[in-house]
């Protein structure tokens, strides 16, 4: 069933507004985790009281941020069965499975061990609070396993088959779902950034700490763990870049082209290492793609295929098609996907009226055309096209930042290491300000894998419009703006809570 546009929209807009929010909070629990279990294991092993007051600190403020991060968590997976019914119906045997596993796993592990973590310091043994930390973290980790598993799934959906009886997707291979190599390289690429962000975090408090002149071996010790873990994620987290880039390439290639801007498929494509779009570009016209841009020559075809020589469809090759590199136009995708959904009603027509010979005969014309069906809902063929300019300019904020805290946790190691970094007051204050930064590449980076594959709820299975809600469109404009005012008043809250803590410092903690 077809929705309005306005209430797909706010719909969207919802959505959107509760991810963003939510995932403000989830990366530095990922990283943070991990990071206090190292300083405990320190503790442990050396037995010296100051690592347990670092420990303590920083996992004091772990705690805010946990406890603040759930609200919009519960709020985003309830958003699935509100605004998104349609989706749910469809999609429900597959999608639902990962997140169910997600809360009786992973979630409960944490959540139990974390109470053991936080309030257990003086009630068991130095080994089993170890066990617990850790345990926080790894549970915190498998939490994002599953919930990535899920999201994965839906930009290249496998391992189910499509029941025309019953109008949904229905799960088929358990483990070809949760070993997509989608999947994976979501998993692996979302942890290791969260493990980057909550690195630069750890330095940029410690840094602020080293400015005041205060808690001054406090801070050093802090930013010697976290640059050396932040240093080691960094470079994990280029090489889950360079694998998540080719997964797109395979199964997203209009994602792929709006990332880099890309209208006219080329072999040996370059990366836009610096440009500027040209925004009066449109699909299928002879304008120039950039007002200006520097690329680095073969760059795109190794990326996204590991080899320098590959052709990389652009927006035009996709929409268009490509005859030579066997690359069907969505037009064509279009025409067989309404035969699909025509043949899927005569059929299920048919077999309510017991004609069995006509049921079978649209049965046979519905999975000849059942690839494309969800093309059938596209009223344009530019409809399969996303935000360029939003898809372009996130991606290549990602790459830029990401690039700059690599560098940054090399000078921080160096001179954290030779003792040099509380004479560095440039470095520092670069560094308290690195923060923020490690906020943005996160949110462009969840701006490039939804905008990205966009109009798609699902890859090529299942359009936005048709995935959402028949629901009054006002009832989702109130509860837009009602959630805005309460993730707006949890993140204030949550700042306000953290700068207390860090201006009480670790040894009033």
């Amino acid at each position: 069933m077809e929705h309005s546009e306005l209430l797909v929209d706010w719909s969207r807009a919802q959505f959107a507004l509760t991810a963003l929010y939510h995932w403000l909070f989830v990366p530095l629990t990922l990283g943070l985790t991990f990071i206090v279990a190292i300083m405990e294991t320190i503790y442990v092993k050396t037995g010296d009281p100051k690592w347990k007051t670092t420990t303590k600190y920083w996992m004091g403020l772990l705690a805010i941020n946990f406890a603040i991060g759930l609200a919009t968590g519960i709020i985003m997976e309830f958003e699935f069965g509100t605004n998104w019914s349609n989706y749910s119906w469809i999609v429900g045997d597959i999608f639902g499975a990962p997140l169910a596993i997600e809360g009786l796993m992973a979630f409960f592990m944490e959540s139990t061990f974390f109470a053991v973590m936080f309030f257990g310091w003086n009630k068991v043994s130095k080994k089993m609070h170890l066990l617990s930390t850790w345990l926080v973290a790894i549970g915190s980790n498998l939490s994002a396993l599953w919930i990535l598993v899920a999201n994965g799934w839906m930009q290249h959906p496998v391992g189910m088959h499509f029941n025309p009886d019953t109008a949904r997707n229905e799960m088929e291979n358990f483990w070809e779902v949760f070993l997509n190599p989608n999947a994976v390289s979501k998993f692996l690429h979302t942890i290791s950034s969260g493990y980057v962000l909550a690195s630069l975090f750890v330095i940029g408090i410690s840094a602020w700490y080293l400015l005041k002149k205060r808690d001054t071996q406090f801070a050093r010790r802090s930013i010697i763990v976290a640059s050396s873990f932040g240093l080691i994620t960094s470079i994990f987290l280029l090489t889950t870049g360079d694998e998540s880039a080719h997964q797109v390439a395979l199964n997203q290639p209009m994602k792929l082209a709006a990332m880099e801007g890309l209208y006219e498929g080329e072999k040996r494509a370059g990366i836009v290492a610096f440009g500027v779009l040209n925004e009066a570009k449109e699909i299928g016209d002879d304008a120039e793609e950039f007002l200006f841009s520097f690329k680095i020559p073969g760059a795109l075809s190794f990326l996204g295929y590991h080899d320098l020589n590959a052709f990389v469809p652009g927006i035009n090759d996709i929409v268009y098609g490509n005859k030579k590199h066997n690359i069907i136009s969505v037009e064509e995708k279009m025409k067989q996907g309404k035969l699909a959904i025509a043949a899927l009603s005569e059929y299920k027509t048919a077999k309510k009226n017991h004609d069995m010979p006509r049921a079978q005969k649209a049965l046979e014309v519905f999975e000849a055309n059942q690839k494309y069906m969800g093309y059938g809902y596209l009223n344009d063929p530019k409809d399969a096209v996303p935000d360029v300019s939003l898809s372009f300019y996130s991606f290549h904020t990602m790459v830029g930042l990401g690039t700059w805290f690599l560098v940054l946790f090399i000078i921080s190691l160096y001179y954290s290491m030779t003792n040099e970094m509380h004479n560095k007051k440039w470095l520092l204050y670069v560094a308290l300000f690195t923060i923020p930064m490690g906020y943005v590449a996160q949110e462009a980076g969840w701006i490039v894998a939804e905008v990205g594959r966009q109009p798609w709820a699902i890859q090529d299975l299942l359009p936005v419009g048709m995935a959402a809600s028949n629901v009054a469109r006002t009832s989702v404009m109130i509860t837009f703006w009602l959630f805005a005012i309460l993730f707006t008043g949890l993140l204030i809250a949550e700042v306000k809570i953290m700068l207390k803590q860090i201006k009480i410092g670790p040894e009033g903690h």
